[in-house]
């Protein structure tokens, strides 16, 4: 996790409010109005709140008939908040480790002996299999522009643009300001 999105994630979690309503969360979810006379504020209060925490993640909401209920992810807060003991961890990333003969076959189907991509696969799965292997190079912590990202894609397959786009959809990798770093490993869909 980049350090601007853990101070972020502190500012936003740094409120009294913020900190009572994901207490209530973690014992169920909530409705707005039922937040609001647990905490003795205004319905629009809790709506500001639960917005901010929703932007950092860790709040969700599901509709149920008219009601939208509110949900804390809480691993995604465990995680968010363990983030800071993360930080300066520069260790390049493991290479991609062949671990189960499915992953093996995949990998075999969709490259060539060039090492190159020969088509994107449609099924998720697969897809999930072969970003992750294209990754390999790449080092945590480090932080890449965007025509660095080109050229290391490049030495996969031609589109790019695509499989940038893949990386930051699956979660892979975090994108700001046209600069690209990997997400931590507990962060990616595989």
């Amino acid at each position: 996790m980049q350090l601007d999105r853990i101070v972020n994630f502190h500012k936003t979690i740094g409120d009294k409010t913020r900190i009572k309503i994901i207490a209530l969360l973690k014992e169920g979810p909530l409705h707005g109005q039922a937040i609001a006379g647990k905490l003795g504020l205004t319905a629009p209060t809790i709506s500001h709140h639960v917005n901010k925490l929703r932007e950092i993640g860790i709040v969700y909401q599901r509709r149920d008939k008219n009601t939208i209920y509110f949900h804390l992810d809480e691993k995604k807060l465990e995680f968010a908040a363990k983030a800071i003991l993360r930080i300066g961890d520069e260790k390049e990333m493991k290479p991609f480790q062949v671990d189960n003969e499915e992953k093996f076959k995949v990998i075999n189907n969709f490259f060539g002996e060039n090492g190159k991509l020969k088509t994107i696969p449609a099924q998720r799965k697969k897809k999930l299999i072969i970003l992750e292997h294209m990754l390999k190079g790449l080092k945590k912590g480090q932080r890449y522009s965007e025509p660095e990202i080109n050229e290391h894609i490049k030495q996969f397959h031609e589109d790019f643009a695509t499989i940038r786009r893949e990386f930051i959809m699956c979660r892979f990798m975090f994108r700001e300001n046209s600069i690209y770093e990997l997400n931590p490993e507990e962060m990616w869909p595989v």
